[in-house]
């Protein structure tokens, strides 16, 4: 797969490349490509925002150099192309499932009040929010979006299941897990995971996750 970012900070994304993502980049499993906005304004101090027609507070992202830098993108047309945005359709399992299928997203990341309209109606196939609440930009949320996103394509993780056993796959929250020690500070591991029953094992770890999604996200249930 091959993201494209469009954002006025590309400095904010040097943590993409560490850990698994990182080594996903150096396996040719994830082609992370940054593109500066600014790079692309006519303008001679790299102005790439101003005023709302119609007043109002805040500055708005200027549409010349988003469709500049968006067409300077190699396959830019056929790529699923995204902005961040809290008005968006809320990131969930299903929908990072769905693009992880994709070979080529670009994603815009606005900043200050958002981007000119004509931005999202000439450019944008996709709109999307990681919750309801405001940040300062589309930064963290499109780094939400691909870390979730890269742990569904092949050779990311290093065990290819692991993405399948977590929590919202099945509608549940995960169940707990424990490691070595068995006992530590007087605080055993229950006994069934150590009982070597594989069977017993399954059918504790569904009644803790259904136990704990009672608990914390009842709403899941009722799906």
């Amino acid at each position: 797969m091959t993201i494209d970012i469009l954002t006025l900070f590309p400095e904010m994304f040097e943590a993409l490349k560490t850990s698994l993502l990182g080594k996903a980049a150096e396996k040719d499993a994830l082609k992370i490509n940054l593109h500066n906005i600014r790079d692309f304004s006519e303008n001679k101090h790299k102005k790439c925002d101003d005023y709302p027609f119609g007043g109002g507070p805040g500055m708005l992202m200027m549409p010349e150099p988003i469709f500049a830098c968006m067409e300077s993108i190699e396959g830019f047309a056929k790529a699923l192309k995204i902005y961040m945005s809290p008005k968006g359709k809320t990131l969930n399992m299903d929908m990072v499932q769905d693009l992880a299928k994709h070979d080529h997203i670009i994603i815009l990341c606005g900043h200050y009040e958002g981007v000119d309209e004509r931005v999202i109606e000439n450019l944008i196939d996709l709109e999307i929010s990681i919750g309801d609440y405001v940040l300062t930009g589309g930064e963290i949320p499109a780094m939400v979006v691909v870390d979730s996103v890269a742990r569904f394509l092949p050779n990311v993780l290093h065990c290819d299941g692991s993405a399948l056993d977590e929590s919202f796959m099945d509608g549940t929250l995960e169940y707990p897990q424990y490691t070595r020690p068995s006992e530590f500070r007087g605080m055993k591991v229950p006994e069934v995971l150590l009982s070597g029953n594989h069977a017993e094992i399954a059918k504790w770890r569904k009644e803790q996750s259904l136990e704990i999604t009672k608990k914390r996200r009842p709403d899941l249930l009722k799906k």
